[in-house]
């Protein structure tokens, strides 16, 4: 098969596999999202009277919010699903930054190695060999 039919089939089979992941990974996507919350000590608080669970439904779904009670501030991050909220203070929210960067760098990194992996072209295909090529592209030098 020639390298650019491969390529395209590639491409094709990954934006294919992109498409059904994304449709599965809104859930996913939450649930890492919880766990990555009470990793960083956030509490799991459930509404008891309907004042508090109606604040808890007046919160944006799938965000973390922050709010001041007693001039102290709190994050909250809603599941409305499950009736229960995720809370913690500054340190806490923090943490969880620190955790959502880490994790979105490696997902970076993971990207990268898929992308290029496909870089892994069949150099023997260039016409070339060992040696041909120099430094940026030039002649390589002479032997001594």
């Amino acid at each position: 098969m020639k390298p650019t039919a491969r390529l395209l089939l590639t491409s094709i089979a990954a934006g294919g596999a992109t498409l059904l992941i994304s449709c599965a990974s809104t859930q996913t996507t939450t649930q890492n999202r919880e766990s990555m919350l009470v990793a960083s000590g956030f509490k799991v608080i459930t509404p008891k009277t309907p004042a508090q669970k109606q604040k808890l439904q007046s919160l944006p779904p799938s965000k973390v919010t922050m709010i001041r009670k007693s001039k102290k501030r709190y994050y909250i991050f809603p599941d409305s699903a499950h009736n229960q909220a995720y809370v913690g203070g500054p340190k806490e929210y923090q943490e969880y930054q620190q955790l959502r960067a880490e994790k979105k760098l490696a997902r970076e990194d993971v990207q990268d190695a898929e992308m290029y992996q496909d870089a892994t072209m069949e150099w023997s295909s260039w016409e070339g060999g060992e040696g041909v090529w120099g430094p940026m592209g030039g002649p390589a030098p002479e032997p001594f």
